[in-house]
């Protein structure tokens, strides 16, 4: 039986792939790296996978500002200030993403995760940890808070254009350059990310196609396995999902770039 071209056993497969994805998004970063090469695999075409991946993310930065909002943090002032430079960079994004021919879709992507693998390969994070501090206790200088909103313009761009790795992006700009500790970075990025890409997801599906039911499929393993990686708090075995990951980036590179 097929579903938007996909059998039944490829929609299973994409929620156990969104679950860990959702599940390694909040103990390691870079869930998207598995689940669109897995779309890719399946003879999705990149830009479809592209903008069908929206669907996963979208679902995904919703619970984490609902979380984010029934722990008492939110400073939703600033982040739809940020959100409105992110927007017009996500727009021109997408619009560039959904138009990429699955070739290019396919280098840019192995690029990327290359470069994933490098940065996990060092042991170096994008950001840098910073004391905590209670939520409204530390406010950004005007210079901070211009080019924080300079860069989210780039960040949306980014963002809308391939997502995948946009947290190596974003977080910097929120925590090295705005000044903001972990948790109000995180705050801030899930707001911004899930505005940005409910444009983007909307472009994508005026411009190409999106395998809405296999979209969702992901979306309900990616939410499932954050709400529980969130909700364990799961901080060991890292350095085994790591390699594991390394390994299925290297196999994903290795098709992309010679058995497309």
């Amino acid at each position: 039986m097929l579903i938007d071209g996909l059998a039944l056993w490829q929609l299973g497969l994409l929620s156990c792939c969104g679950f860990a994805a959702g599940f390694l998004n909040v103990m390691a970063g870079g869930g998207s790296l598995l689940t669109v090469p897995v779309m890719v695999f399946m003879g999705i075409p990149g830009p479809v996978a592209n903008g069908t991946n929206r669907i996963a993310i979208l679902a995904q930065n919703i619970s984490a500002v609902l979380s984010f909002f029934r722990r008492g943090h939110s400073e939703f002032r600033l982040s739809l200030s940020l959100t409105a430079c992110a927007v017009p960079g996500a727009v021109v994004g997408a619009m560039l993403g959904a138009q990429l021919e699955g070739i290019w879709f396919n280098r840019i992507l192995a690029g990327i995760m290359l470069a994933v693998m490098l940065i996990t390969a060092t042991g170096k994070t994008p950001t840098c940890a910073r004391p905590a501090r209670s939520l409204g206790a530390y406010q950004p200088t005007r210079r901070r808070l211009l080019w924080g909103h300079l860069l989210m313009v780039g960040v949306g761009a980014y963002g809308g254009f391939i997502q995948i790795g946009a947290g190596f992006i974003i977080m910097p700009v929120l925590n090295r350059v705005m000044g903001f500790d972990l948790v109000r970075t995180n705050m801030h990025k899930v707001f911004i990310v899930g505005c940005y890409t409910f444009v983007a997801l909307l472009i994508y599906a005026w411009q190409t196609e999106i395998l809405w039911l296999a979209g969702l499929a992901l979306a309900l393993g990616n939410s499932t396995g954050a709400w529980l990686s969130a909700a364990a708090q799961v901080k060991r075995g890292e350095a085994l999902i790591k390699l594991i990951l390394n390994f299925i980036l290297g196999v994903f590179i290795v098709k992309l770039l010679f058995f497309s």
